[in-house]
């Protein structure tokens, strides 16, 4: 696939792509003019560093992971222990999201619009 056709195919920017492949996080092999040629590796590759971003996963964090997965295997452990602090922080926050949900509900009944479905906070 092209650059264009990955961008579209992932709604993200070519600009994005080039990015991920500056800072190491993505090697694009290139045709004979030059042109990177995108398989379906690196899109997988590529969804996974989507959604960690829009995890909130920062940018040297992916790094990280992705310099321990071409060190090989071994990293695994290492690996995981990202990942596994990553979605600690994920659920602590989808928590406390949770809770201020709650409380706009509570308010919004409370100034006579529809609860959907929360109770009021403790």
């Amino acid at each position: 696939m092209t650059i264009a056709e990955v961008a579209e195919r992932l709604d993200i920017s070519a600009h994005t792509l080039r990015y991920y492949e500056r800072i190491g996080l993505l090697s694009v092999d290139r045709d004979g003019g030059g042109r990177r040629r995108y398989t379906e590796t690196d899109v997988s590759r590529l969804v996974f560093i989507t959604r960690l971003r829009s995890a909130d996963l920062p940018i040297g964090r992916i790094q990280q992971y992705f310099a321990l997965v071409a060190e090989g295997p071994h990293t695994e452990p290492a690996r995981l222990a990202i990942l596994e602090e990553h979605r600690d922080a994920i659920r602590a926050r989808l928590a406390s999201l949770e809770d201020a949900l709650a409380t706009i509900e509570f308010k919004i009944a409370r100034y006579g619009g529809r609860l959907t479905g929360c109770t009021p906070p403790g």
